[in-house]
């Protein structure tokens, strides 16, 4: 995807595009994110998850701490070992969380995220972590249905009225990637 149609899909300036065209197409390419209604899902929920793609790490501050601290000692993300909550907070465009997802990304892409969690920082391996997780959640099953409600709460979860978080921002961006796109 160029970086001109990547702008105006994702709602972002142009030299952010610019900095996430290959990064993200090469992403969509190794996994199969290659029709226009799997493009603009994938492209609303990362930047719904990413703050506009201003963000590859989940935010940690004193205002978030009772939020953070549940990702402490959490078996089901594999945060066995102290310090595993912060060590392994949300990295990448969807932001992989977790020690257990860690693990299972670096053995999926032959890189050791385990030991550089870090490195999930980096343009090209937040993208290509976002696929990775797209694929593994059957994400463009739900996107080929046209079912964004399902697609959104595999992604986060939901909120206490039952709908996805951030449902509004994810909908408002599906709907500019989708126009972007030549979609209705």
């Amino acid at each position: 995807m160029d970086a001109n149609t990547l702008s105006r899909a994702a709602g972002i300036s142009l030299p952010r595009a610019q900095q996430w065209a290959l990064p993200l197409t090469a992403a969509m390419d190794e996994f199969a994110i290659n029709t226009p209604a799997r493009q603009a899902d994938f492209i609303a929920q990362v930047g719904h998850e990413s703050m506009g793609f201003a963000r590859t790490r989940e935010i940690w501050n004193p205002t978030q701490v009772p939020a953070q601290a549940r990702y402490e000692g959490r078996a089901d993300l594999g945060n066995t070992q102290p310090g595993d909550g912060m060590r392994f907070m949300g990295r990448g465009l969807i932001m992989v969380t977790g020690r257990a997802n860690y693990a299972a990304l670096s053995k999926a892409v032959g890189v050791d995220f385990v030991k550089n969690s870090q490195l999930l920082e980096r343009d090209d391996y937040a993208a290509i972590a976002a696929g990775w997780f797209w694929s593994l959640k059957g994400l463009n099953t739900y996107a080929d249905k046209g079912d964004f409600l399902t697609e959104s709460i595999r992604i986060n979860g939901k909120n206490a009225n039952g709908l996805p978080n951030g449902w509004d921002d994810r909908q408002r961006r599906r709907t500019v990637a989708r126009a972007a796109l030549g979609l209705q």
